[in-house]
């Protein structure tokens, strides 16, 4: 059976300034080789400090930078060799929700034509059509459609990421790529985000590829995890296995810098929501 997502032998370098006129060019390699399969309705965290190459990682699946080596396929396509009209249209499968709530929403827009965007890219729908769908995912991210006439200076930041979520799923993707959704949020808000995040999944069948460095957040939220150190990939599997019997010494090195101990483990949803809040690194268990 083919993966939602298959990324293949992915690198990626930067030319970097010279330091004299005669000097050589050099490059930074932020990412070398990287290879990994998601399946459709499962969720992989990608994991690293900063640095690790994990943002590349997200944009280069995103088709927002062309790779210097390797392949992403999506639903079996490979992206970068598609035209730009092709790519258009693929790209309401997947969609991506950023770190920063405030600055990925443009302050000018109202939220109705900010959750709207999306379908108005891609041609699909009446002005009212578009309204109604932004009304739809407005609901399904816990806000009101009367919220539909404010800007996003009115709202909170765990308000403004939800709206960021509801415009990811406008268009019904499959995969929606998260890059640090919950590192610019207070503590207690992220775990209700979080939540929302896995309340989504169930709900639309999605798969999220979560990027960050917060290994609390990726064993609340993921089934599979990889490690990125500088641009490669160390250590990979499953949550439960990676966070009971880590194999690299940095993996091992990012789980006791997170909790200076063994990470622990909960079952159940109040438990999960605890562990979130509480920043402890205990991972997701899913009823399978």
């Amino acid at each position: 059976m083919t993966p939602l997502l298959r990324v293949q032998g992915l690198a990626r370098s930067y030319r970097l300034p010279r330091k004299h006129l005669f000097a050589p060019p050099q490059r930074l390699q932020a990412l070398q080789g990287v290879s990994f399969a998601l399946e459709a309705g499962r969720s992989l965290g990608v994991v690293g400090e900063s640095g690790s190459g994990k943002s590349t990682l997200a944009r280069l699946v995103m088709a927002l930078e062309v790779p210097s080596a390797g392949t992403v396929h999506f639903e079996g396509r490979d992206l970068h060799a598609l035209s730009a009209a092709e790519l258009r249209r693929a790209r309401a499968g997947f969609q991506m929700v950023f770190q920063d709530p405030f600055g990925s929403l443009d302050p000018r827009q109202t939220v109705a034509r900010i959750v709207a965007e999306p379908l108005e890219a891609q041609c699909l729908g009446s002005s009212a059509e578009r309204r109604e769908c932004a009304s739809e995912m407005l609901a399904a991210v816990g806000l009101r459609s009367t919220d539909l006439e404010k800007y996003p200076h009115e709202f909170s930041g765990g308000q403004r990421q939800r709206i960021a979520i509801a415009r990811a799923l406008v268009t019904r993707p499959k995969l929606i790529v998260a890059d640090e959704p919950a590192s610019a949020l207070d503590v207690s808000v992220q775990a209700q985000v979080l939540n929302l995040m896995q309340d989504l999944q169930d709900r639309f069948g999605l798969s999220y590829l979560l990027i960050s460095h917060d290994l609390a957040v990726v064993g609340l939220v993921c089934d599979e995890v990889i490690v990125l150190h500088q641009g490669r990939v160390v250590e990979s599997g499953s949550v439960e296995r990676l966070f009971r019997h880590p194999e690299h010494a940095y993996t091992r090195r990012l789980l006791a810098a997170a909790s200076g101990a063994q990470p622990s483990f909960h079952d159940g949803g109040d438990a999960r929501r605890a562990a979130a809040t509480d920043h402890s690194t205990s991972p997701r268990e899913k009823p399978r």
